[in-house]
């Protein structure tokens, strides 16, 4: 069996064996992986399989077009990386987490955002009375309906079928990425998809092999919808932004979808009382967010080097970050695949902007 995508796990003599070690798991994670009526659990398309594995992710949220209620996950969790057709069965816990036996179906496919429109996102119809109308999340609850726009710093929490429930802070933004994917369930040819403005997040235990689909959220008590988790490395986790995924989503199926939880859907910024939430990072104190118009100055530099050094080798990202010693300071952070052969060097500084250099395992979609 095989979790999409990163972590392996094999059945050997009746014994699941783990491939990749996932991080001590934050919480009563079992719960994630077990017939669950909240979101942010074990799920998946019951034909993510092949001859020797089987494939799943996490059900990350319930999103609505005022009529019909969709899970939404990804594209690679639900749509079969572009394979699937209409009306297939998801199931929740994904085969996975039931030795490649379909469990209980709770939705059906509906409809994907194609690799290459800059989301990795899709949505099943719910089959009703199968999961929790509320769109209540396992250890968070129910969210907002209110998206937010991500800043760096910014403190964030999601629930997912591997990890389950995880806290991490946004370390860059407007962030270009190459992530790597194949085309089935462990097997078939790999390939790169490039994404712009992404988020990045921090650290490495944020998130695993599994957890793609989970819905990123503010960490706080409003739960604003910040991002869609769909890939990452040991030491950083990737997500679409939320309302990109709404946007693209929503053209597809021809209707506007939103979240399901409370308040309104309309705004897309920090209302009053949650933008003077400060997050707290064990060992540091308050971490303080990047100003909005540092990291628009930084955004401006990025533009005009963001084409060059993607085309650098050994560059997998590019964004908006803050300095390693002052994080009200922008900084332009370059992600380099530690795997590559040589080492790109970079200036300290581009017009202005520090560089801030961040060695990693390549991206890979979880």
């Amino acid at each position: 069996m095989r979790v999409r995508t990163c972590l392996i796990v094999l059945t050997v003599l009746g014994v699941v064996i783990a491939g990749s070690l996932a991080p001590s798991l934050a919480d009563n994670g079992p719960n994630h992986r077990v017939r669950n009526l909240r979101f942010g659990v074990s799920g998946g398309n019951v034909n993510d399989r092949t001859s020797r594995f089987c494939c799943s992710g996490t059900l990350g949220a319930l999103v609505t077009d005022g009529t019909a209620n969709y899970i939404l996950s990804n594209n690679h969790v639900l749509g079969r990386s572009d394979q699937a057709v209409a009306g297939e069965d998801v199931s929740q816990p994904g085969l996975i987490d039931s030795n490649c036996n379909v469990a209980t179906v709770v939705a059906d496919f509906t409809a994907l955002s194609p690799f290459g429109s800059n989301v990795d996102a899709a949505i099943a119809q719910l089959r009703p009375g199968t999961m929790d109308g509320t769109g209540a999340i396992e250890d968070i609850g129910v969210i907002s309906r209110t998206v937010v726009a991500p800043t760096v710093g910014m403190s964030v929490a999601k629930s997912g079928r591997t990890t389950g429930f995880t806290t991490g802070t946004i370390s860059s933004i407007n962030t270009s990425v190459n992530v790597q994917y194949q085309r089935n369930c462990g097997s078939g040819r790999k390939f790169t998809v490039g994404y712009t403005n992404q988020i990045v997040i921090g650290p490495g235990s944020f998130s695993a092999g599994g957890d793609s689909g989970s819905l990123i959220v503010t960490n706080n008590s409003a739960h604003n919808p910040v991002g869609l988790l769909y890939a990452g490395s040991s030491s950083a986790t990737i997500a679409n932004r939320a309302g990109e995924v709404l946007t693209r989503l929503s053209t597809v199926i021809g209707r506007s979808l939103s979240f399901v939880g409370s308040g309104t859907a309309s705004p897309t910024i920090l209302s009053a009382q949650e933008s003077d939430v400060t997050p707290f990072i064990r060992g540091r104190g308050q971490m303080r967010q990047l100003p909005e118009q540092a990291a628009d100055r930084a955004t401006a530099v990025l533009e005009l080097h963001r084409a060059n050094l993607m085309a650098t080798p050994g560059v997998i990202g590019a964004g908006v970050g803050a300095t390693a010693d002052d994080e009200t300071e922008p900084a332009i952070v370059i992600y380099v695949d530690r795997t590559a052969p040589g080492r790109p060097q970079f200036a300290q500084s581009m017009d202005g902007i520090a560089v801030r250099v961040v060695l990693t395992d390549p991206f890979v979609a979880f």
